[in-house]
């Protein structure tokens, strides 16, 4: 018998059950909050010591790729590994290829190749542990006693706050005392991140490597990665988000990394006004997403979603070729982060809703490969851009793009399909060794 209204320590909802989603936020934010340091840090470190748009671009470049390749191959590894494990070196490697770019510049001798070499680094590594951490949310939701929609909501929120938190800091640090300084600090909260997971997710069995999983071979993790894809592609949405998320995040690259630092270095007031404007579009996205989780669930999806898909990226775009002053473009990011806002916590519901456990890491690994394939192409195009067209040409040629691919929900009639959840099929059990060559029934789902 208990005095606590009956909850005792493995009820869900027993704060004792509360701690591992706890430390799963905190541990997001905190990795988050780094990322955006070095998402306004880094180029600015290369147009500072650099001057060119071009070697922005190409850092972008050699930056995201290996995220898409990670993403491509890493879904069975997680699993395998024991996700904690995963997100915990994950961490640990990326604090460690951050901190490198500071030192080795103070010490003269940080040549560009290398630079790119450890961009690439930190991209490489740093897919499996967010995918690691997304994919913890469902199991400690439910240990947790919250709502899969809550959950999905806040695991959004906290990350939209620690980017806005981390953006304005960048901004703050990098005028104060150069992008250096910044860099070191988002080393720290990689450190900071591991630390969280290490403590606060031991015990928790779906954290933990899958022991039923095959002996390791390179057919049987074949197979794991086809079962993956083959979910994916068997799902007419999916195929749709996948490809307008492509579009939209190879923009967005383009935007972070090279278009935003040439238009606040060239017509606004520097690194501080960078960091403004990505801390305002945060701050919008915040409140997007906590509004969804209050009220935004009890409306149509679908018409959530088209709304404001259309309203969050074209626009800023368009205000920033046509403007030079900095407060329509604070607008026109702040609203547009709201609206921004809606969209991951739609996506991620429906993710949850549609992916049984067991396959929940290999196809979250395949949809966040498809959805950041255009992402090393955005920075690298966004630099050759500027150099051959100017920053207004180049804004209102990607702008145009983004544009284009967030009509997707009124055109294709897959995205109906949103409204209602499809009934969870567990995948069958993991073949042998030996298994045939066909993948497994594919179903839905998107990152």
């Amino acid at each position: 018998m208990t005095v606590d209204g009956g909850k005792h320590p493995g009820h869900p909802g027993h704060p004792r059950r509360r701690v591992p989603l706890a430390a799963v936020l905190a541990a997001n934010s905190v990795s988050t909050a780094g990322t955006s340091l070095t998402l306004i840090g880094v180029p600015w470190f290369v147009l500072e010591t650099t001057g060119s748009a071009g070697r922005a671009g190409v850092v972008a470049f050699c930056a995201t790729l290996p995220i898409v390749v990670a993403a491509l191959i890493g879904g069975p590894l997680i699993d395998r590994v024991g996700r904690r494990r995963v997100s915990v070196a994950s961490d640990t490697v990326c604090g460690a290829a951050v901190a490198a770019v500071p030192l080795l510049h103070q010490a003269g001798a940080l040549h560009f190749w290398m630079l790119c070499a450890l961009m690439a680094v930190n991209g490489l590594a740093h897919t499996p542990g967010n995918t690691a951490r997304y994919v913890l949310v469902p199991d400690l939701a439910e240990q947790a006693g919250t709502t899969l929609a809550r959950a999905a909501s806040l695991f959004d929120a906290v990350s939209r706050g620690a980017r806005m938190v981390g953006a304005a800091l960048a901004g703050v640090l990098i005028a104060a005392t150069g992008a250096e300084t910044v860099l070191l600090l988002d080393a720290a909260t990689f450190g900071l991140s591991a630390l969280l997971v290490a403590a606060g997710v031991r015990g928790i069995r779906s954290a933990e490597p899958d022991k039923a999983a095959a002996p390791v071979s390179l057919r049987t993790y074949r197979t794991e990665l086809r079962e993956g894809y083959a979910f994916l592609l068997g799902n007419r949405l999916l195929l749709a988000v996948v490809l307008m998320v492509m579009f939209m995040n190879g923009t967005d690259q383009g935007w972070y990394a090279v278009l935003l630092p040439v238009h606040a270095e060239g017509e606004l007031g520097g690194a501080t006004d960078l960091g403004l404007l990505t801390a305002l579009f945060g701050a919008g996205g915040l409140t997007g997403a906590l509004l969804y989780g209050a009220v935004g669930h009890r409306f149509s999806r679908r018409a959530v979603f088209t709304v404001c898909v259309v309203l969050c990226g074209a626009p800023r775009f368009v205000v920033a070729a046509l403007t030079g002053t900095t407060l329509p473009l604070a607008v026109t990011m702040a609203l547009g982060g709201v609206a921004g806002g809606m969209l991951n916590p739609i996506l991620t519901t429906v993710t949850y809703e549609r992916v049984p456990e067991e396959l929940r890491s290999r196809v979250s690994g395949a949809l966040t490969a498809g959805c950041e394939l255009a992402m090393p192409v955005g920075g690298l195009a966004a630099g050759l851009l500027v150099e051959g067209m100017g920053a207004t040409g180049a804004l209102l040629a990607m702008g145009g793009v983004y544009f284009l691919a967030t009509l997707s929900p009124l055109v294709f009639p897959a995205w109906r399909t949103m409204e209602a959840p499809e009934p969870q099929v567990s995948s069958p059990e993991p073949s042998p060794p030996d298994p045939g060559p066909a993948a497994r029934t594919p179903r839905s789902s998107v990152s």
